[in-house]
């Protein structure tokens, strides 16, 4: 007779998800036990960096990604990184282990005592089947709900001797939608709308990328005649960055978000929130006199926005939709972007330099996975994004994501053999927070690029504490940390770059190796402004 491990081993196989991303724990070994041989075990040495490769993994295959922790301990580690992923909209299955069902009553050792509780609210469902029996059919529940709109994280809590108890028939496997469209009428108020409009501009977010919706949004955009921005701290790129509408990326404060859309009277925003601030600069949402429209999967998106009119729909074919609505318009194209300034070379390199030289030598269809906070306004000034699928980050501003994100995308490009190059931009505060992720890189042979600015600061809160006066705040210098030292300790290669030349050998060098390789790149301690 089949055990409830068994079926549930069939399951995941018909799911396509043969992927487990974990740290093995006690609970979890009898799930564990005689791993198929057609299943892949990622091992990160650390919960949390397992949500951050499966994160990842998910976003790079456009599938969802399993991932499986140690009870309340594992679950509680692993926390960051599940709010990041509610964020960033990934459809990920976090199973735990929990304690033996004979001795929950008593709570011993390794008891999660709340489990379906502890996750919340940054999962969809929470779970603890009432009977071992219901495990798979509670897998495929939970895998229904996590690719379902607005996708997200879901968590599983299972007790460890469910695995060898006896199954009931296995469940049947079923597929869901994943996207919908747009109510047709309010689709055609939203063009009219548009059509009617002096001067639009379109404002576009992670959802169109994750959508595969960039020639949509290009269509919409030569159609009206509009500049786009990028959504402020999107954690995807939307639109061509080379495209002569494309104007940058907006501020994430209300004050000067507001300022540079003034003089539109028509603002849409497709598949991002309204909006995503950071520090509270007070000002309107939009420009006095200005509507907006904003196009949404989630409705508590829709609901939470301030100010503007909403449509349900996935961003990709409501954006189609609206273009083939649109009639053409008799008004010259925006003017483009301005060039940008020349970067001085002196040493240490400024931000501004680095981010220069690192366009100069970019790889042609690299990937970026980003983690620098305040090193982001020069690198989106100095790299531009011309494929969908190409920029990655973390939406909810927690780090410790990018450094596992990124190995998470390196491992997607090797087994769904696309091979694009990836290249992480960890700053020196952030790399530590999951430090360890450089291990299973190694252990992987990945050829993965991390590339980390050294300023031996949280410069990032240093600039907010410019920006609200509060001086004197204790903790934000990080002096002794030797970046390559540790690269080593891990199995990483590891080359200090100090020039534009240096950092063009080395990441040549490096994308070509058969393992990850850190380049650490000094560079100037000046405070950059966070707006």
């Amino acid at each position: 007779m089949a055990t409830v491990r068994d079926t549930t081993y069939e399951l995941l196989r018909a799911l396509g998800m043969t992927t487990v991303f974990g740290n093995p724990g006690s609970t979890e070994e009898p799930f564990l036990h005689a791993f198929p041989e057609d299943f892949q075990y990622v091992h990160a040495l650390h919960e949390a960096s397992a949500v951050g490769m499966a994160d990842g993994y998910a976003q790079a295959t456009g599938r969802p990604a399993h991932v499986n922790l140690h009870t309340a301990p594992g679950t509680g580690n692993a926390m960051g990184n599940i709010v990041t992923a509610w964020h960033n909209r990934t459809p990920l299955i976090v199973t735990a282990g929990q304690q033996t069902r004979q001795m929950l009553l008593l709570e011993p050792r390794l008891t999660a005592r709340r489990p379906t509780e502890l996750p919340q609210p940054y999962v969809k469902w929470a779970h603890e089947p009432v009977r071992a029996q219901d495990v798979p059919a509670s897998l495929m529940r939970a895998y229904a709900t996590a690719i379902q709109p607005p996708a997200g994280p879901v968590f599983l809590s299972l007790p460890l001797d469910d695995w060898a108890q006896p199954a009931d028939p296995p469940p049947q496997t079923r597929t869901v939608a994943t996207r919908y469209a747009a109510d047709p009428q309010r689709l055609r108020q939203f063009a009219a709308a548009l059509a009617t409009s002096r001067s639009p501009v379109l404002v576009l977010g992670a959802a169109v990328d994750r959508a595969g919706a960039w020639e949509a949004a290009v269509a919409l955009a030569e159609r009206l005649a509009a500049p786009v921005w990028s959504a402020p701290a999107s954690e995807r790129t939307a639109f061509p960055e080379d495209h002569p509408h494309f104007q940058g990326v907006l501020p994430f404060a209300a004050g000067p978000l507001a300022e540079r859309l003034r003089g539109h009277d028509m603002v849409l925003v497709a598949g991002a929130p309204v909006f995503r601030y950071y520090p509270h600069v007070p000002g309107d949402t939009v420009p006095d006199g200005a509507r907006l429209l904003h196009i949404t999967d989630d409705p508590e998106e829709a609901a939470r926005a301030p100010v503007g009119d909403s449509l349900l729909g996935d961003a990709g074919l409501t954006l189609a939709a609206l273009a083939d609505l649109m009639p053409p318009v008799d008004r010259p194209p925006p003017p483009a972007r301005p060039d940008l300034s020349p970067v001085d070379d002196s040493l240490p390199l400024s931000a501004d330099a680095l981010f220069a030289a690192l366009a100069r030598y970019w790889p042609q269809d690299g990937v970026l996975v980003q983690e620098s906070p305040s090193n982001l306004s020069a690198l989106r000034r100095r790299l531009r994004f011309n494929r969908p699928g190409s920029y990655f980050t973390m939406a909810s501003g927690g780090l410790g994501y990018g450094l596992p994100a990124a190995v998470g995308i390196a491992l997607a490009q090797r087994d769904t053999g696309q091979h694009r190059p990836v290249v992480a931009v960890i700053g020196d505060g952030s790399f530590h927070y999951s430090v360890q992720a450089l291990w299973t890189a190694a252990q992987l042979r990945l050829p993965l690029v991390v590339v980390v600015p050294v300023n031996q600061q949280y410069a990032i809160l240093k600039a907010f504490a410019e920006l609200k006066h509060t001086p004197g705040v204790p903790g934000l210098d990080l002096p002794g940390l030797d970046i390559a030292s540790i690269a080593r300790g891990y199995g990483c290669a590891t080359t200090v770059v100090e020039t534009p030349d240096q950092l063009g050998d080395a990441l040549g060098s490096a994308l070509r190796a058969d393992g990850p390789t850190v380049l650490p790149v000094p560079i100037r301690t000046d405070i950059p402004p966070i707006l």
